[in-house]
């Protein structure tokens, strides 16, 4: 009965990994797929070895650090104010909590098209804003500025305009995970706090977060793990530009743009050795019984 399934696996996960772990140490180069076979594959460990010792590798590693880090702080403290703020019932709460809804169910095409349309330095309304508002002498190009500086410190422009990005799209899902908690937590330890005189942020340090630490660290788990291997998202709105080449876009630029099968396998089996790292920590968190 599980043998369809099985074969489905086998030929759309194992087979493909079992290639990708032969292209790694091998000397594959998009021209000579039309004409590759086992007898004519040069097998070498140099892949690796160039991966590691990369700048370009660490570079990308470092900024993909930086960027699941921030996205997931920042979705998670979203998701959590939105929470706590449309935690009591009033007029209207079932529309706004739709309506947040709204930037995680839009497709990503469509959001970056929105974002890139809104964050254009010649007709973008935010540029428009800045100048006559905020009174910016000149146009910021949000999605291919490296650093600028502000006040005397450097800012990387285009990264915090791709973290701002996923933060905006992800903060729903952390809102539905800690939203779903809140709404069955027993209301009578906060009266009862109440009554002996904690003020609010007792009453949220003490009474409700102990009670969401196991949904938070699931959703930092999750969260910096999707994050870690995002490359939709800043391929469509920088491609890469801006110092915001991470792991995922540097792996696509080794197989498209240098066209080396070989360096682009060796740079994924890291990631997913990375990944792999990060995804035990979820097992970890299961198996010792943390509770949503």
């Amino acid at each position: 009965m599980v043998a369809p399934t099985a074969l489905v696996v086998v030929l759309v996960v194992i087979l493909p990994f079992l290639a990708v772990i032969l292209f790694s140490v091998a000397h594959i180069r998009l021209i000579d797929i039309p004409r590759l076979t086992l007898n004519n594959i040069t097998f070498t460990t140099d892949n690796f070895a160039h991966a590691l010792s990369s700048q370009s590798f660490w570079s990308g590693f470092g900024t993909t650090i930086a960027y699941a880090s921030l996205t997931t702080i920042g979705a998670i403290v979203g998701g959590l104010a939105v929470g706590l703020a449309l935690r009591r019932p009033f007029r209207g709460r079932g529309l706004i909590r739709a309506g947040l809804l709204i930037p995680y169910v839009l497709p990503v095409v469509a959001a970056a098209a929105i974002w890139k349309t809104l964050l254009n330095p010649q007709y973008g309304v935010v540029n428009a804003l800045g100048k006559t508002i905020l009174g910016w002498d000149a146009p910021i190009a949000f999605l291919s500025t490296t650093s600028q500086t502000f006040a005397g410190v450097h800012v990387p422009v285009t990264l915090f305009t791709v973290v701002a990005f996923e933060i905006w799209k992800t903060t729903p899902l952390a809102f539905l995970f800690i939203t779903a908690r809140l709404q069955v937590m027993p209301a009578e330890p906060e009266e009862a706090a109440a009554l002996d005189g904690a003020n609010s942020r007792q009453v949220f340090w003490h009474i409700i977060f102990p009670q969401l630490r196991g949904v938070v660290i699931l959703l930092v788990l999750l969260r910096f793990i999707w994050s870690f291997q995002s490359f939709n998202d800043i391929y469509l709105l920088t491609g890469g530009a801006g110092g915001t080449q991470v792991l995922a876009i540097r792996i696509y630029t080794e197989l498209i743009t240098r066209a080396d099968i070989g360096s682009a396998a060796a740079y994924g089996l890291v990631m997913t050795a990375i990944l792999a790292v990060l995804l035990s920590f979820v097992v970890i968190v299961n198996r010792r019984g943390e509770r949503l």
